[in-house]
């Protein structure tokens, strides 16, 4: 079954390398979307990809890069679109 979902992550997560941590990662498992920094501070994350794969995703980015510190992870789930052919950064 293929989802999307939606990530809010906070914490010291700018300045950090989360943006091409998270990229990298999308990469490695196959899972389409985006990651940009929002101004608050917090990064977003949109992903599309197969349930089981998202959720090993949700996972990883709940960890972070070793430079970062999450504090807390937000997810939505959202209706599944295939709306992306690869993930990407996002400025």
């Amino acid at each position: 079954m293929k989802i999307a979902s939606r990530i809010i992550i906070k914490g010291q997560v700018q300045g950090v390398g989360y943006r091409y941590f998270a990229q990298r990662q999308a990469d490695q498992l196959g899972v389409n979307g985006y990651v940009k920094n929002l101004y608050n501070g917090d990064v977003e994350v949109f992903v599309e990809g197969d349930k089981n794969v998202v959720e090993q995703f949700i996972n990883i980015l709940k960890i972070g890069p070793s430079f970062g510190y999450v504090d807390h992870v937000e997810v939505e789930e959202l209706p599944y679109e295939n709306k992306y052919t690869r993930f990407s950064v996002e400025f």
